[in-house]
């Protein structure tokens, strides 16, 4: 499965590994833009921690909720530092999100938690599902 086939999704159950090899999956919105996929967090999160120490992911399509609904897919995932990088998954969690985001966005930099957000960049390796 490659990137674009996840556009139709909503929701993204990304799976980021503890130091002890555990997976834990979080449902979370994302976007694309070509081969890669977008997605925002609270710095402090813990999928943000774990990907710090270990860039491996997985991901699947899943519900609200955090139900999967396909296979997994493996790939490697980063926390972004550039700006353009920034900008860009921005603009495309924008724009696929529309008024959701915004909305999110607003209450998120009314409490401040906004410049406390980490931007994941995730890459799939289509020839390997798990």
């Amino acid at each position: 499965m490659n990137a674009a086939e996840f556009d139709t999704e909503s929701y993204l159950s990304l799976a980021t590994f503890r130091r002890s090899g555990v997976s834990v999956p979080t449902p979370v919105w994302f976007a694309r833009d070509g081969d890669r996929l977008y997605v925002f967090s609270e710095g402090t999160a813990g999928k943000v921690k774990r990907l710090r120490n270990d860039a491996r992911i997985q991901v699947a399509p899943c519900d609200l909720r955090g139900k999967r609904t396909g296979e997994w897919v493996d790939g490697r995932g980063r926390v972004v530092a550039d700006e353009a990088t920034v900008a860009t998954a921005y603009r495309v969690l924008r724009a696929k999100y529309g008024w959701q985001i915004r909305i999110v966005d607003f209450f998120s930099t009314l409490v401040g938690r906004m410049k406390q957000r980490a931007i994941l960049e995730l890459e799939l390796d289509p020839a390997a599902p798990s």
